[in-house]
């Protein structure tokens, strides 16, 4: 697999036409919204004017002009980048992701399976809203690889009987070949009780997650202050966590610098890493050449596929029954 700096060259040499290419027609794309949103914005005050003007209201009449104008200007947005984005996931993202390893898929309109995700056991909230793109299948060092961008969602409501959509995982979702098929399901969540209540409270509230498989206790410090470890077989889990995959995930969080999920059930391990955004989307408003945007596909693309060599994954350690 290339290297960082490897790709980043690749991203500003094999790629710059087809980059500059699109910058010009991201700069065309930004007039034209700029344009289209001023006039929205000018006949929503316009409404809101005239209302005031003859009726000397400001009711709930008048602002179904501001409503009406943000449904707008949102439709438009979406169906005027639609072109833009496909251009720039053909013509960037997928020449970048066969420059890591040349045997990767990529399918722009596709994602990781509901089934798949609902799964690794690592969201218990109901599901009523599964949203994903930029699905990217393939094998590295003889271990199958799948990663894709998630966005997904429940439906609540509140005090007032409002129905909303709170989000209960938006990222990066990886599901890796682990080479061990397990009886159990180990399941390790950002410890988040620990960090409210300490050790003590803490362990108290984790081992009352409703729902969950036992808690599971480790002999390693900083990854029991990190992570909160539930499972079916607490010999198994332990089995898996050595003291050695404890450290590369210790490693991997402060890598990723964002809350990391990860399942180990069958035969492969699922990690979710929540950024709270697409990673694969073009910017809009920012330029394709900047260098901070150029290297946020890169970094992620690379960290996706080098969770195999970060976990070492690729090392034969167990036979597969």
């Amino acid at each position: 697999m290339k290297s960082i700096s490897e790709l980043t060259d690749f991203y500003y040499n094999s790629l710059y036409p087809a980059i500059e290419s699109l910058e010009e027609q991201r700069k065309a794309l930004v007039h034209q919204l700029v344009t289209i949103f001023t006039a929205i914005a000018a006949l929503a005050v316009t409404g809101i004017f005239i209302r005031w003007y003859y009726f000397h209201a400001f009711d709930l009449f008048s602002s179904i002009f501001v409503i009406a104008g943000a449904i707008i200007a949102a439709w438009r947005y979406e169906h005027m980048i639609q072109d833009y984005r496909d251009a720039f996931k053909m013509r960037v993202m997928k020449p970048l992701i066969e420059a890591i390893d040349s045997t990767l898929r990529y399918t722009p309109v596709a994602a990781i399976s509901q089934s798949l995700f609902e799964h690794s056991g690592l969201f218990q909230r109901r599901i009523d809203r599964f949203q994903g793109d930029d699905l990217v299948q393939g094998s590295i060092d003889s271990v199958n690889l799948q990663f894709s961008d998630l966005h997904v969602e429940s439906q609540t409501q509140d005090s007032k009987g409002n129905m909303h959509y709170i989000t209960i995982f938006q990222g990066l979702y990886i599901v890796a070949e682990f080479n061990k098929h397990f009886k159990s399901r180990t399941i390790i969540l950002p410890d988040s009780a620990e960090k409210i209540f300490g050790n003590v409270l803490g362990n108290w509230f984790q081992s009352k997650n409703l729902g969950r498989d036992p808690l599971v206790t480790l002999d390693n410090a900083a990854f029991e202050k990190a992570f909160v470890v539930y499972s079916s077989d607490p010999i198994e889990s332990r089995y898996i966590l050595t003291h050695t995959m404890m450290e590369r995930l210790l490693n991997l969080k402060k890598k990723v610098a964002h809350p990391v999920y990860v399942s180990f059930v069958d035969a492969n391990i699922h990690i979710a890493i929540a950024y709270n955004k697409d990673l694969f989307e073009p910017t809009v408003f920012e330029s394709l050449l900047k260098y901070d945007n150029a290297m946020s596909y890169i970094h992620a693309l690379s960290l996706a596929v080098g969770i195999i060599e970060e976990l070492k994954l690729n090392e034969r350690l167990w036979s597969k029954k």
